[in-house]
């Protein structure tokens, strides 16, 4: 069921398939919250699922999880927990690039954490190298359809896209740049620390952007704009 009043038809939506720009407060009076609401979780439980996949699949895990994982050699935290904690260490960066968090992303910041360390529990890691690949790729995979659908939720960024973001349009450069040197400077950083690198990383790197590109039209929920209510 709509959560949009009886007033406002498709006409008054954005164009379909279409991200809006949306700040906090917008973001939950958009419409759509029965859609929405459930599809961001489901979107960032399975994200948390496919970072444990990859950590199964022992062939590397994605960029900033290479930093997690490097981190969680020397303190006492557990994979899922350090996810967490470098997610509000991200929301701290936003704060002088004047990025506002939105449900989505402190929803982000705690749900996908939670979500890698439960599935760790209950995921074993094979011995068959078919099975590892197997893992490694359908986490890959998962991941992009996790970010299909938060992002088209259209709920708030996560907290390191919002940091890519913030510092692109503080900075003036490109957000494939920005992405780049903040994934290589995290990579960098983890593999200091012991962290994990492999094939698995550069096939996410590799492909993370065109499957999301790929699935983020079948997700991207019609809102309303605040110009439009």
């Amino acid at each position: 069921m709509s959560t949009t009043s009886p007033q406002h038809s498709l006409d008054h939506t954005a164009p379909r398939g279409v991200l809006v720009e949306l700040g906090p407060i917008a973001q939950l009076r958009a419409g759509r919250l029965a859609r929405r609401l459930p599809q961001l979780y489901v979107g960032l439980f399975l994200y948390g699922v496919s970072l444990a996949m990859m950590v199964r699949g022992a062939l590397g895990l994605a960029p900033w999880d290479v930093l997690h994982s490097g981190f969680i050699r020397h303190v006492p935290m557990t994979l899922g927990q350090a996810v967490v904690l470098f997610s509000f260490v991200v929301l701290v960066l936003w704060i002088p690039l004047r990025e506002m968090p939105g449900l989505g992303t402190i929803s982000n910041a705690l749900v996908v954490g939670l979500s890698a360390d439960a599935t760790l529990a209950v995921l074993g890691r094979p011995d068959a190298i078919a099975a590892r690949v197997g893992l490694m790729v359908g986490g890959v995979v998962l991941c992009g359809l996790a970010s299909a659908l938060y992002i088209g939720a259209q709920l708030g960024r996560g907290p390191r896209d919002g940091l890519m973001t913030g510092l692109a349009r503080r900075t003036g450069l490109s957000l494939r740049l920005v992405r780049t040197g903040l994934e290589v400077a995290v990579v960098v950083i983890g593999l200091l620390l012991g962290g994990v690198l492999g094939i698995g990383t550069v096939a996410y790197a590799l492909a993370i952007g065109p499957l999301t590109q790929l699935m983020l039209p079948w997700f991207t929920v019609d809102v309303l704009r605040p110009d439009q209510r």
